[in-house]
């Protein structure tokens, strides 16, 4: 299950599942819209998928503080460097909500025990190398990629690659 950041839309996700899809995974992304019951949207996406395999539930970013749309939040040129081309540019820019403050106001729950599962933290780099000194610290198999924030867009195969080992890592004892 690919989830995408609510700042911007599944399209951030598609050229991974095309490479999850080709080498014979079931992949399934759900639309998250800001102010819906995500929960629901989730569970409801995880009905689709067999239940006896495993299943790898892989998050987006939650993108930053703001609420104009996300690809206006950083220069020009840092931003078209996060697209392969403008033509996927232009399909995830067309995805972008708008969110209102209160968005960022809201703390949702974890479930409790979900951290007692196997969990994996895939970084592509800065600025998130504390959240993965945090999730190697929690037992957490962690595995790089270096990339921009969109990395997914850009080398989908890389990533799919890592995100295919994922379900075979068991965490330390």
């Amino acid at each position: 299950m690919l989830l995408h950041s609510l700042l911007l839309g599944p399209r951030t996700w598609a050229p991974v599942a095309a490479e999850l899809t080709a080498a014979g995974a079931t992949v399934v992304m759900p639309t998250l819209i800001a102010g819906e019951d995500l929960a629901a949207t989730v569970n409801a996406a995880l009905a689709h998928l067999p239940g006896e395999q495993p299943i790898v539930l892989v998050a987006h970013s939650n993108a930053g503080l703001w609420v104009p749309a996300w690809t206006t939040w950083w220069p020009e040129a840092d931003v078209t460097r996060l697209f392969p081309d403008a033509e996927t540019r232009a399909a995830v820019e067309a995805e972008q909500p708008r969110l209102p403050v209160s968005y960022y106001e809201q703390r949702i729950p974890a479930p409790a025990g979900w951290d007692d599962r196997p969990c994996g933290y895939l970084v592509f780099g800065p600025p998130y190398d504390a959240v993965a000194r945090d999730a190697r610290d929690r037992g957490w198999t962690v595995a790089e990629v270096p990339g921009g924030h969109l990395h997914q867009l850009t080398d989908p195969g890389a990533v799919a690659a890592v995100l295919r080992r994922f379900r075979t890592w068991t965490p330390p004892a």
